[in-house]
């Protein structure tokens, strides 16, 4: 997308969005996963970023008065193996609302390095409308990354023009076709000497009882459009002096930067049949 494009056609302030497929949830977005734009949801692993990303596969095939988009969804996967018993445990709650096998729908394509990603999306173009697919998800971008680069100006150069030209494209297809676009990064331990720095726009986060920060950087952050943190929190349960595995795991979503959302958060649980906020 260039800038005259959006002199042309001035992005629309009322996009279409996404439910996650619980109203507790859609509130803390102000409705669900805007369209047009790339939301990113950042966690530590096993926190549900990956399980919340397998309910809106499941979400977007939802009509339009339910929260969905009445469309198909492609999920870009860097994580193996593929979680396909947990999707079929998902779909089964979704199974009700739809005529059709809900699998069926859903389109999966593994990755192998982020320029296996840059060489497929121009194929996308072709595909999107063709499959009537709405919905793409890249779990996760920061896998694609890590490892595969050397911590030198050049390779950092790189690597940012990697980001700049993926994004870009994500960002293109998301507006040409009206499509929400979801993205999954993993988190990177802070050290102690570094308590006042900032990553991007927000301060040092907390899971898990562990100060931590998105992985990749200030030039992806400068990519994403919505940014959200999920985190574990640890709560004692029982009486006093029991063992401390004693222990209860709460989890929390929040909003770290959105140009469309205040700064917010909600609890949240993973059950069988899916993820649900918690009523305060």
């Amino acid at each position: 997308m260039k800038p005259e494009d959006l002199l042309r056609h001035p992005l629309s302030t009322d996009n279409p969005k996404l439910t996650l497929g619980c109203p507790l949830l859609d509130r803390l977005l102000h409705g669900g996963i805007p369209c047009s734009s790339i939301t990113e949801i950042v966690a530590e692993s096993g926190t549900g970023k990956t399980q919340l990303c397998l309910q809106l596969l499941l979400a977007a095939q939802l009509v339009i008065s339910r929260g969905g988009l009445s469309a198909s969804s492609l999920y870009l996967h860097s994580e193996f193996p593929f979680p396909i018993r947990r999707l079929h445990q998902l779909s089964a709650h979704f199974r009700p609302h739809f005529a059709h096998n809900p699998l069926e729908r859903i389109f999966v394509q593994p990755l192998q390095s982020a320029d296996h990603l840059l060489d497929l999306l121009p194929r996308l173009e072709f595909l999107i409308p063709r499959l009537n697919i709405k919905l793409i998800v890249v779990d996760s971008i920061a896998a694609l990354f890590r490892g595969e680069f050397n911590n030198t100006p050049v390779e950092l150069k790189r690597r940012s023009n990697l980001f700049f030209k993926i994004s870009s494209k994500l960002k293109w297809y998301a507006w040409k076709f009206g499509m929400a676009v979801v993205v999954t990064n993993q988190v990177a331990d802070v050290m102690k000497s570094s308590d006042n720095v900032r990553i991007g726009n927000s301060s040092i986060l907390h899971s898990s009882g562990r100060k931590v920060c998105p992985a990749l950087g200030l030039s992806w952050a400068n990519c994403v459009n919505t940014r959200l943190f999920l985190w574990r929190e640890y709560e004692r349960v029982g009486e006093e002096g029991r063992s401390f595995d004693d222990t209860k795991t709460r989890r929390f979503a929040a909003v770290v930067f959105a140009p469309h959302l205040p700064d917010s958060s909600s609890e949240f649980v993973i059950r069988r049949e899916g993820v649900f906020g918690v009523d305060k």
